[in-house]
């Protein structure tokens, strides 16, 4: 029998573990560790150009996991919210107050990037005779609104699921969660299963979420290194119209509206700030979905409001979307010298009211709808495909007012229906304000 003891290892011999440094960077919270990322992509496309277009491939891997865990999660969520409502003429209150908080919204938001834009006059003198109007192919197509109710209503669910569809797989849900409340005991092993699985997918999203900066890395060294800054000069004017306009809305509309309905908007902006921060680099508010409803969760709010309004407003909530649409229509207007008086504008705000609804599918969405907007009041498309150069600039920004937005939504919805409640004197207690899986969510560095 071999009894030699193990030597004792040599004091020279370098420690497998990560070095103190190494260390100390990983326990660094996630939105640091982003913004070291946003520096270091920036620096790796400006000086190598070739390969930071390769690191794209970080960003992709990055937003498929994201997107491969999105409907696994939000489907049961929504289901279970649905079902255990005291009635589905809750679930209709809910469903309409929503919707019509996402309209009165929309409207507001659109009508102040109208004015300042108009106010500002940008656009006068824009470079809009070197735009190439085929950078726009494949993208001109358009928002078909059959295709939309189509999109809301699959013939196959699990092909929708594959699809990636949301807005179909809220739809789905939607139906599910009536009839389960329906037929009430029979389906609590189903709803069982469903605990299960959103428990599940909550901790999966935790560990997806720390590789964030890796993605983060990969499509700020892209964009650098794809886009550039050529056009900056240009069209800096826009960008800093966009991004004012976006302020007023975080800054004094959302505060207002959150005044109104007893939101504590400070605290809320500081629950979500990090999701925010990772839709913001990016640029996909899909990325910080199932994070984002855990969040509010610990917030406070209930998870029959945030599972059913969040999803809902990623498909017709899109606050900073419209705003960019807004002032990119009235910018290509004053570039075209085209007509900008009142009537014109208030005909482009009603044009993107109904077309902004249309967004949930599309790809390029908001490119999208700007291209039928513009079509639509006689705005050429070479216009739009100037912008493209600037449009991953407007799109980060954008984008985190979208998650803000939405959770602001649901809070608002929320809010309402407890001083409904409080009103008819139910004394029904207060929702908890995080289930199990979401303090297991909190954990996690992310948060």
């Amino acid at each position: 029998m071999n009894t030699a003891r193990p030597r004792p290892a040599d004091p020279a011999t370098p420690s497998p573990r990560p070095s103190g440094f190494l260390r100390r960077c990983l326990r660094m919270p996630i939105g640091i560790q982003s913004i070291v990322a946003v520096g270091l992509g920036a620096l790796i496309g400006s000086l190598a150009p070739s390969a930071g277009e390769q690191m794209k491939i970080l960003g992709d891997v990055f937003l498929n996991m994201v997107q491969v865990v999105v409907l696994p999660l939000v489907f049961p969520l929504i289901v279970l919210g649905i079902a255990r409502m005291e009635s589905v003429k809750k679930v209709g209150r809910i469903a309409g107050k929503a919707i019509l908080y996402f309209e009165i919204v929309t409207t507001l938001i659109l009508l102040i990037a109208v004015g300042l834009a108009k106010f500002t006059g940008i656009g006068k003198g824009a470079p809009v005779e070197g735009s190439d109007a085929k950078d726009l192919d494949g993208l001109s197509q358009g928002v078909d609104f059959h295709e939309l109710v189509l999109h809301a209503f699959p013939k196959n669910i699990f092909a929708a699921f594959g699809e990636g569809n949301l807005l179909g797989a809220i739809v789905f849900a939607l139906l599910v969660g009536v009839a389960m409340a329906a037929i009430g005991e029979k389906s609590e092993p189903f709803a069982a299963v469903l605990e299960s699985v959103a428990s599940v997918m909550f901790k999966v999203v935790g560990y997806v979420i720390r590789i964030a900066p890796l993605g983060v890395l990969g499509f700020i060294s892209y964009d650098v290194a794809h886009y550039g800054f050529g056009n900056l000069r240009s069209l800096m004017g826009f960008i800093a119209v966009v991004y004012a306009g976006l302020a007023i809305v975080v800054g004094v509309l959302f505060p207002l509206i959150a005044a109104i309905y007893r939101v504590r908007y400070v605290h809320l902006l500081k629950s979500i700030a990090g999701l925010a921060g990772i839709a913001f680099v990016t640029r996909s508010s899909e990325s910080v979905l199932a994070p984002l409803m855990g969040k509010l969760e610990a917030f406070g709010l209930s998870r029959s409001t945030t599972s059913f309004v969040v999803p809902l407003g990623y498909s017709f909530n899109t606050d900073g979307s419209v705003l960019y649409q807004a002032a990119a229509l009235v910018f290509l207007a004053n570039a075209y010298g085209a007509d900008t008086s009142l009537p014109a504008l208030l005909l482009m705000v009603g044009v993107l009211v109904i077309l902004s609804k249309g967004m949930a599918g599309v790809a390029s969405a908001s490119i999208v709808v700007l291209l039928a907007a513009g079509n639509s009041i006689g705005l050429p498309a070479e216009g739009v495909a100037l912008l493209l150069g600037v449009d991953f600039i407007v799109d980060m920004a954008r984008t985190g007012v979208n998650v803000i937005g939405n959770s602001l939504a649901a809070a608002v919805v929320d809010s309402s229906e407890n001083r409904r409640e409080a009103k008819r004197g139910t004394g029904e207690a207060a929702p908890t304000p995080a289930q199990p899986e979401v303090e297991a969510l909190q954990k996690e560095p992310v948060q």
